[in-house]
C-alpha cells in the first residue's frame, strides 16, 4: 500500500507549524496507524531528518496516550484509538492528513504531541477518595446496588485521552470531567467528597480554558471508550444540587 501523508511539524511550542508532506510505500494493511508512523520515522531518520514525534505508550488500547487527529478525526475513522486503529481503513493511494489535537487548553509541544497535563489538575483538584483504606478490604465488604456499580464501572473507563475535547467544536472538557466525577460519586466510597468534588473539578476546568458545552454530541460520538453523552448531564445535577447545598450553609 502506498500513501501520501500530509503531517503536522512544529519545532516546539513557539514556533509555527504547518503541513508537511510525505511518500510511504510498503504499507501492509494489518499494520496499526502508529506502526506506520514508525515506518514514515525510520525513512526519515535514514534520510537524516527528525523524525514526526507523537504520543504512545501501551498501544493496546489502554493507557489513552495516543492522540492524532486523521483526516479531521479525532483517532481516526474508527471508534477505537489511534493505536488500534489498522490501515485497513484505508485504501491505496489515500491522502491522510495527521494532525494533533486542537484545543487552547492543549498546547503543541512538538509536531503531534500536544500538553495534556490540564486534565491531570482537573483530576488532582478532587478525582481520589480520602477514606483511609489499609489492606484491600474483603470484596462484599461494603455493598454497592448494581445498577451503581454499572454506572461506575462505565465512567471509569475513560482513559484520559483527550478525543472528547478535540471533537468537540467549543473545545469542551465536560465529557472527561463528568466521568472522573460521576464514578466516584455514585460509591459509597465517594460520599464524603462528594460536593467538593464536582464543585472543585468544574472549577478547575474552567480554570485551565477548556470551551463550554453545548451538547452536540461530538464528544461521545469520538469517545473510544464509549463514554455517553447523559454523563454530562449527569454531573450537571451533581454540580447543582452541591451548589444548592453550599448556598443554604
Amino acid at each position: 500500500m502506498k500513501l501520501n501523508l500530509r503531517v503536522w511539524r512544529q519545532k516546539n511550542a513557539d514556533a509555527d507549524g504547518a503541513m508537511s508532506t510525505y511518500e510511504v510505500d510498503g504499507i501492509s494493511a494489518d499494520m496499526s496507524f502508529l506502526e506506520m508512523l514508525d515506518t514514515l520515522n525510520e525513512e526519515l531518520i535514514l534520510k537524516g531528518e527528525d523524525p514526526v514525534a507523537f504520543d504512545h505508550d501501551c498501544r493496546e488500547g489502554i493507557c489513552g496516550a495516543c492522540s492524532l487527529v486523521i483526516n479531521g478525526d479525532a483517532h481516526g475513522p474508527e471508534r477505537t484509538t489511534t493505536c488500534q486503529l489498522h490501515m485497513r481503513s484505508f485504501q491505496d493511494g489515500d491522502t491522510i492528513d495527521v494532525e494533533p489535537w486542537r484545543a487552547s487548553a492543549f498546547p503543541v509541544v512538538k509536531d503531534l504531541v500536544v500538553d495534556r497535563s490540564a486534565f491531570d489538575r482537573i483530576i488532582q483538584a478532587g478525582g481520589y477518595i480520602t477514606a483511609p483504606t489499609g489492606a484491600a478490604p474483603e470484596a462484599h465488604a461494603m455493598p454497592v446496588p448494581k445498577p451503581d456499580a454499572d454506572f461506575a464501572f462505565e465512567h471509569a473507563e475513560c482513559i484520559g485521552c483527550g478525543a472528547c475535547v478535540a471533537a468537540c467544536p467549543n473545545g469542551a472538557a465536560m465529557l472527561f470531567t463528568s466521568a472522573k466525577v460521576n464514578h466516584l460519586n455514585v460509591l459509597p466510597q465517594g460520599a464524603p467528597e462528594r460536593e467538593t468534588r464536582v464543585l472543585d473539578m468544574v472549577a478547575q476546568m474552567d480554570e485551565e480554558g477548556f470551551g463550554g458545552c453545548t451538547l452536540t454530541g461530538e464528544c461521545a460520538t469520538a469517545c473510544p471508550k464509549g463514554i455517553p453523552l447523559f454523563s454530562i448531564t449527569s454531573m450537571n445535577k451533581e454540580w447543582l444540587r452541591a451548589t444548592r447545598k453550599a448556598g443554604s450553609r
